[in-house]
């Protein structure tokens, strides 16, 4: 790594140190196979994309947009912006007109990079009434441009920089990068209002590189890591970048919907997730196990209970297990363990990173108990991604997310609140300075929103602060307690608790339409549509049952009375 991080010369430093090799992955849409990206072409490209956005008279600190789900084109976009010394703002590849409206309105876009179809023709239908966009440019091939005037094909552009490759004014705008630059701005959801700009500065990386760079060096340049979570949420887009100063090979899975295949095909040693991730796959093996043989079954259980005791019982507490438990895990370890994570395509794994939500106790002891290096952490975009996180060689507690990182101060308020100071927190909100006073107080404070502890050196989280919801009669119930309890239920793909000045909890459930289907034709229930299945009594019963089995942990106040099966999944409106 860099000795002085800087994303402007990232490329050009790595390049040098391993020129042919493979930087990328990506599947190719027409062959369907895996091809290469070496770090010859990958900074080749960055270069000429760098010369064509000075042709497209884009300036210093310039705000530069990048809307489109993974895909190569996308990461050489962001280092062509840091190269011309401009600011990347992506966005979420689902996102609506209105939503891109105000993100580029609010930061000035002039220059989008759109990655297909459907993100090229909400941007173009910003640029018909946008004051400052004057180009959007298709990354991928198959776009059609539909004639717009400001439109442009990616090759297109690239013939652009190769014309004009302007390597003096890039050379001038490298050689103005400085730790106080803005490379990021990243936008909330804005599901509860407009949107907010998190700024991060350059020294935000540099310090979240420096501090990743300690706690996990079992991260090298043989390492393969499946980029999954979109690249404009920080979690990724701070990984992804942590991989590329290693010389760790990326590979990018472009459709959400597809991942499961592309660990098959790519048997990644590491990769950032969420809980729901691991939780799909839990559901999985425990589907695998109840269609299961009974010797398979038990073979099954066996090592996972034995993977349990070894890892999560003596090497998670720092203790030597048993030489006799050793021998037995050993075995399980290269059959019955090695075949489960062959077929999940886990087999090459290292270590994997995992926050964003809540991971259910019986998820993340089932994921150590198969002997998967999970690091659970917990993490901010306020924060440039991690705040804490699990260290393998030292004591891990299933529940906690990990140590807070070297660097990073952590206090509590009256009311739990987790409050940060360091050199990886934002200095604010884009363009909006009351929402920053709020949200940092006046002795440099951010209030996270998140309540939480300490415990024995390692950080608990308990809620949000402002999710705790309060019934009619006065109890406070935690929804994502609940919800990350329910979860885990292999027919049950969303549930969101309902609480809030009730009499009692309900829920919205979103079934896993397939596997209900399939036990109701069992139980001769005949449902051919959703809405038929969500509607029957039979099956409505069914999943209040499921859920009465798994909650009955929680006490009388919490528990879930009353269900509603709902047809179709949440949209994002």
């Amino acid at each position: 790594m860099q000795k002085t991080f800087q994303l402007s010369t990232l490329l050009s430093h790595q390049v040098k140190k391993y020129g042919k090799r493979a930087a990328l992955y990506y599947r190719d849409a027409l062959s369907k196979k895996w091809l290469p990206v070496s770090w010859n072409e990958l900074c080749q490209k960055v270069e000429t994309l760098a010369g064509a956005l000075i042709q497209s008279n884009v300036k210093s600190e310039e705000k530069v947009g990048i809307f489109a789900p993974n895909m190569p084109e996308a990461i050489m976009a962001d280092f062509a912006n840091y190269a011309v010394h401009a600011v990347s703002v992506p966005m979420y590849a689902t996102s609506t007109k209105s939503q891109i409206e105000f993100i580029v309105d609010d930061s000035e876009i002039g220059v989008i990079f759109a990655g297909e179809q459907y993100q090229y023709d909400i941007a173009c239908k910003v640029l018909e009434t946008s004051k400052t966009l004057h180009t959007v440019v298709a990354m991928s091939p198959s776009v059609d441009l539909r004639g717009i005037k400001g439109g442009i094909s990616w090759k297109d552009y690239l013939e652009q920089g190769e014309m004009h490759p302007n390597t003096e004014i890039i050379s001038q705008r490298r050689a103005m990068s400085s730790q106080e630059d803005l490379v990021n701005i990243l936008y909330t959801s804005g599901t509860t209002g407009q949107p907010k700009g998190v700024m991060l500065h350059q020294s935000n990386y540099t310090e979240i590189m420096r501090t990743h760079n300690e706690i996990l060096s079992m991260l090298n340049d043989k390492d393969t890591s499946m980029c999954f979570l979109p690249l404009t949420h920080v979690f990724e887009r701070a990984w992804s970048c942590l991989c590329l100063a290693t010389g760790c090979t990326l590979a990018i899975n472009q459709h959400p919907a597809e991942i499961l295949r592309s660990m098959k095909e790519i048997h990644p040693t590491c990769m950032c997730a969420v809980p729901r991730f691991w939780e799909k796959v839990y559901a999985g093996v425990q589907e695998k196990i109840e269609s299961s043989s009974p010797i398979q079954r038990k073979l099954l259980l066996d090592a996972l209970k034995v993977g349990k005791e070894y890892n999560v019982d003596y090497k998670m507490r720092g203790l030597v297990p048993p030489v006799a438990l050793k021998m037995q895990y050993l075995f399980y370890e290269k059959t019955v363990i090695a075949l489960l994570l062959k077929n999940l395509g886990l087999e090459n794994h290292n270590f994997f990173p995992t926050a964003g939500a809540t991971i259910p106790p019986v998820v993340e002891e089932f994921i150590h108990s198969a002997g998967i290096m999970m690091l659970a952490g917990y993490g901010l975009t306020e924060s440039t991604a991690t705040v804490s996180c699990d260290r393998w060689n030292e004591k891990i507690s299933i529940g906690s997310v990990g140590k807070v990182l070297d660097g990073v101060q952590v206090k509590f308020a009256e009311n739990n609140e987790i409050l940060l100071k360091g050199d990886t927190i934002t200095k604010g909100y884009y363009r909006k300075a009351e929402v920053t006073e709020l949200s940092i107080d006046e002795e440099g404070w951010f209030h996270t929103g998140d309540a939480g502890y300490m415990k024995d050196g390692e950080l608990y989280l308990t809620d949000r602060i402002k999710d705790l919801f309060k019934t009619s009669n006065g109890k406070y119930i935690s929804p994502q307690l609940i919800e990350s309890k329910l979860c885990v239920d292999k027919y049950i793909d969303q549930i969101v608790v309902v609480a809030e000045q009730r009499k009692f909890v309900s829920a919205l459930v979103i079934p896993q339409y397939d596997l209900l289907k399939e036990l109701a034709r069992d139980y001769g229930v005949d449902c051919t549509t959703n809405e038929e299945l969500c509607a029957n009594e039979r099956v409505v019963k069914f999943m209040m049952y499921r859920i009465e089995t798994l909650q009955q942990e929680f006490a009388h106040y919490e528990q879930i009375k009353k269900i509603t099966l709902l047809p179709q999944p949440f949209s994002l409106d």
